[in-house]
């Protein structure tokens, strides 16, 4: 039970729930758009405080290794991407799910579970921390471009229009670049009260949530999706997941890093932040596609976390039975 626990990540489970409750009693007429306005205050908030709890010291402590920083962006912003261009091409699944995992592929890096689990199998944690948080600041401006770019050729989307633009601006930059320059005189309090505003983080992505499924729900998402459907989504999941860890295990040794600087790259490369993606997504596409265009990052985020947990106790392991033989 306790390994389940440890697994299992209980915001999916509050996620799963916010979704049965849209799907039950999605929000209709007015109800509809206080939820979208909730939705909307919510990603201001969440994007204001990760301007806040971005740390200048911890970037420059940890942005000498740049080759190490690059090969993660490109593995991100473009290994990623051009596999979700491949698999888009197959009709496994219908074409709101296969814009959904383009999408997917198009998100910035996690931050706390990629510097985890890299503490965890014992890697370069001031590197990771830079990785990451550089991964998140460039997919404000690089996820919406790609978007725009990518989603249309593969006829999966449209381009960027000026509301959208707006949205990215003031729901997003703005709030971001205020936390951050605010954090001389919030930092502090950020800092002392992060499980409190962990949790105001992971309530307004529950918001935004349930208010895209809501739409989505009224629009006939469940009409229209299969148990099938579901379970070869979830394949589809694992597959990306698989080929990125091979990938970037290859890439690391190609490329002669280290074993800490590898580990980096590993969990840094291979994630797709859930909570990045489900306020951009709030932001660029219509209110009743964005339930279905957000099942692919559901499902990935578990299976990724499910997956780099086994592989960072392994790592871990591995040094601590090398330190034991010593």
């Amino acid at each position: 039970m306790n390994r389940l626990r440890q697994v299992l990540d209980p915001f999916l489970l509050l996620l799963i729930a916010t979704v049965a409750l849209a799907s039950v009693l999605p929000a209709r007429g007015e109800g509809a758009r206080i939820a979208d306005m909730a939705a909307d205050a919510g990603i201001v908030l969440l994007f204001f405080l990760h301007g806040a709890k971005l740390s200048r010291e911890a970037i420059w402590s940890g942005a000498k290794a740049w080759k190490l920083h690059l090969a993660t962006l490109g593995t991100t912003f473009v290994a990623f991407p051009i596999l979700g261009l491949i698999i888009g091409r197959f009709g496994i699944v219908p074409q709101d799910m296969r814009a959904g995992l383009l999408f997917l592929t198009l998100l910035p890096s996690t931050v706390q579970s990629s510097i985890a689990f890299t503490a965890i199998a014992r890697g370069n944690v001031a590197a990771a921390v830079v990785s990451a948080s550089f991964s998140n600041l460039l997919g404000i401006f690089l996820t919406p471009v790609l978007v725009a770019l990518l989603m249309q050729r593969s006829g999966s989307g449209s381009l960027i229009s000026l509301s959208s633009v707006e949205g990215i601006v003031l729901q997003l930059l703005l709030p971001f670049v205020v936390g951050h320059l605010l954090r001389p005189w919030i930092g502090g309090f950020v800092t002392r009260h992060k499980s409190l505003l962990g949790k105001v983080d992971r309530g307004s992505i529950l918001l935004v949530v349930y208010a895209a499924f809501s739409a989505a729900v009224v629009e006939g998402l469940w009409s229209k999706v299969s148990g099938s459907e579901l379970l070869a989504l979830a394949g589809l999941c694992i597959a990306i997941l698989a080929v990125i860890l091979l990938f970037t295990l290859a890439l690391g040794r190609m490329m002669g890093l280290s074993r800490e600087d590898a580990i980096v790259l590993q969990f840094c490369g291979s994630k797709k932040s859930l909570a990045s993606g489900v306020p951009i997504a709030g932001v660029l596409f219509p209110a009743a596609a964005v339930g279905p265009i957000l099942l692919p990052i559901m499902l990935f985020h578990q299976i990724q976390l499910m997956a780099c947990a086994f592989l960072a106790r392994h790592y871990g392991a591995q040094v601590d039975d090398k330190k034991d033989s010593e």
